[in-house]
Order: structure tokens, then C-alpha cells, then sequence
């Protein structure tokens, strides 16, 4: 019998998410995936698994989860939450082990809104179309195409399938930054000219604030109201993507995250870069959000040193696992660049 965790509380929005599910948007099915990609890979990382595994997903939220059937290694990656087992405190970004017939507390995240709980092989969720990740406005994925629930029952995979155990201690990271305070980075258009010059000046240089009206399909925005050009608010549909800002008829932005809707008939005057999309998504409402404006080039050459990192965070880990006092030594954060295409966690640019 596998270690099972049985969730006792269940707080703000949880929902199992990995890499994402591709190749489906023409049907209309976006990708899903975590709301910060990076955070779900280093909570991979930590415990040994490969990047893109299915984790959950805890949005300004936490629970009370009791293990049953064996042991596990856990690791929390993301917006800082506190941790117990069986009442004594561990650190997050750090992997920790839970036995059996413990129970896990996390309290909901101090900063941010979004961390990744993942356990060492994985959790056994069923793959649906490609993936495990839950869209629950197309009732796909998770644990029977919702969000978790006091009462479920999570399987774990085989455990010994991480490779945690052959480190000898646990592995660690530096807490993720979250970048709360930084501008959002975004390329102009694809509709940038169905709005006066004023508005597009004014969507770079004003604040606005993440509203309550947040969620994963799209983080709406409080604000001035961009004006659009002479043509009006309404354009033929076409494709969004991950990060596309549209505006509709009332002017204030809307940032298309991870469920959004595939089409849309409302003018988008920006999108945001893939290594941004976690500044966005980490931002709780009422807190303020700046734009500000890249070419093209700069937005691939951010997606490239994003996948990099990435991809060397099973490296961070070991070098922390190696020594504590040479944190990162054996990590090379920096690297060749990294195609980001060639990433299953990253969208591009």
C-alpha cells in the first residue's frame, strides 16, 4: 500500500497542477499548469523529481494533511508559508520528511499567493488528455476535475522513486524571491493601435491594483480606464495567450492566466513575458502593479536566462545537499542560455 495523505483542512484555492496540458487550444482547452512556474519546479526540485510533476497547488490558502500507509519526503516552494509537523515548525524551500501517522499543518502565506506542496515521486492523480493539471471551468484533471476538499484521500507515488533519499540529508534552497515590487515587463500589442497614443502612455506610466475579481483564468485589474481608438472596443476574435493583457469596453485591464478562455474579442494591448508572469501572479488584491514596455528581443532573451535557471535548480539543490556553508557553489544559475521552447515549463517569451 502507497503513503496516502489525508486532508483533515483544506483552506483558499488548492488544486493539483504540473506542467500544463498542450496541443488542445484549437479545441478550445487551454494549458492550465501552475500559476508560478518556477515555484512548482523548485518544490520538484527539492525532493528529487523532475520539473514538471504534479504538486499542489495552494492559492492563499493552506490545510492540515495526515499521512497514512508509509513514508514521505515533502517540500513547500513559493509565497512563504509556516509549516508544522506534528506541531514543531520546518522551514519552507527546504525537503523534510513526513512519517507515518504525522500530521503536516501550513498556515496561508505570509507574502504572495501561491506555493507548491510536492512529495518525493509524486502524488498518484490521474493524467487526463496529457496531464494532471485541474481546469475547473472544463471539470478536467485534479482529483475528479475540482479542487481539493476536506476528506480526500491523496495517494502518493512510490516514494523511492525520488532521488532525495541517495543525497543523505535534505536538500534546500534559498527562498524563492517573489518580485512583488517589480515592474511587470510586457511587449506591446498584438492591438496596441486600437487605442489612443494617450492610453497606451498612460498603461506604462500609471499604477493599477491587482482587484478581488483575481483568479487563475484572469487577474482583473483597478486603475485609470485606457481609452480605445476609433474603432471601438470589439475586434473579430482571435487567439489569446498566457499573459495577454485585454481591455474591454470599461477600459480596465484584464491579465489572461493560466485557465483563460483560448479566444477573445477584446483588444489586448500587451503581453506579458513569460519570466513576469509569477510577478503577476503573486501579487495579492490591492497591491499595485507597474508596466513597463521591452522589445521583443529582450523579452526571448529573458525567457532563455528563465529556462536556465530552471533547468539548474536540481543542481542548486545538490549543491546544497553537498554543503550547507557553500550554498549554490556547484549551481550554475547563469549557463548557456537555454531554449526556452525546449522547456515543458516555459510558454516562451
Amino acid at each position: 500500500m502507497s503513503a496516502r495523505l489525508v486532508v483533515e483542512a483544506c483552506t483558499g484555492a488548492s488544486s493539483f497542477q504540473d506542467g500544463g496540458r498542450h496541443g488542445y487550444q484549437r479545441q478550445g482547452l487551454s494549458g492550465s499548469g501552475p500559476m508560478d512556474r518556477l515555484a512548482l519546479a523548485a518544490a520538484n526540485a527539492l525532493v528529487g523529481n523532475a520539473l514538471g510533476i504534479v504538486a499542489l497547488e495552494l492559492g492563499l490558502g493552506g490545510g492540515r494533511f495526515r499521512l497514512e500507509g508509509g513514508d514521505l519526503w515533502m517540500a513547500l516552494a513559493g509565497a512563504p508559508c509556516a509549516l508544522r509537523v506534528d506541531g514543531v515548525p520546518v522551514p519552507d524551500h527546504r525537503a523534510f520528511p513526513l512519517s507515518e501517522g504525522s500530521t503536516l499543518a501550513i498556515d496561508a502565506p505570509r507574502r504572495g499567493v501561491f506555493a507548491y506542496l510536492a512529495c518525493a515521486g509524486g502524488f498518484a492523480v490521474p493524467s487526463i488528455l496529457g496531464s494532471a493539471a485541474l481546469h475547473q471551468r472544463a471539470g478536467l484533471g485534479g482529483l475528479h476535475g475540482r479542487g481539493l476538499r476536506t476528506g480526500d484521500v491523496i495517494d502518493g507515488e512510490n516514494a523511492s522513486r525520488g532521488e532525495l533519499g541517495s543525497f543523505g540529508i535534505p536538500g534546500s534552497l534559498d527562498p524563492l524571491p517573489l518580485e512583488t515590487d517589480a515592474p511587470v515587463r510586457v511587449v506591446l500589442g498584438p492591438q496596441a493601435d486600437r487605442f489612443t497614443p494617450e492610453a497606451v502612455a498612460l498603461f506604462t506610466d500609471a499604477a493599477f491594483a491587482v482587484s478581488h475579481r483575481a483568479d487563475r483564468m484572469g487577474i482583473h485589474l483597478d486603475g485609470p480606464a485606457l481609452a480605445h481608438g476609433p474603432h471601438g472596443y470589439n475586434i473579430v476574435s482571435d487567439a489569446t495567450v498566457l499573459g495577454s493583457v485585454q481591455v474591454p469596453g470599461r477600459g480596465r485591464p484584464i491579465v489572461l492566466m493560466a485557465d483563460r478562455q483560448t479566444t477573445g474579442g477584446y483588444p489586448k494591448i500587451a503581453t506579458v513575458i513569460s519570466a513576469d508572469l509569477r510577478r503577476v501572479a503573486q501579487r495579492r488584491p490591492g497591491e499595485a502593479i507597474r508596466f513597463r514596455a521591452i522589445p521583443l528581443a529582450e523579452a526571448f532573451a529573458l525567457a532563455r536566462e528563465r529556462a536556465a535557471l530552471t533547468a539548474a535548480l536540481p543542481g542548486a539543490v545538490r549543491a546544497h545537499a553537498a554543503s550547507a556553508g557553500d550554498r549554490l557553489a556547484g549551481a550554475n544559475l547563469a549557463g548557456a542560455a537555454v531554449d526556452a521552447f525546449a522547456d515543458p515549463l516555459c510558454d516562451g517569451p
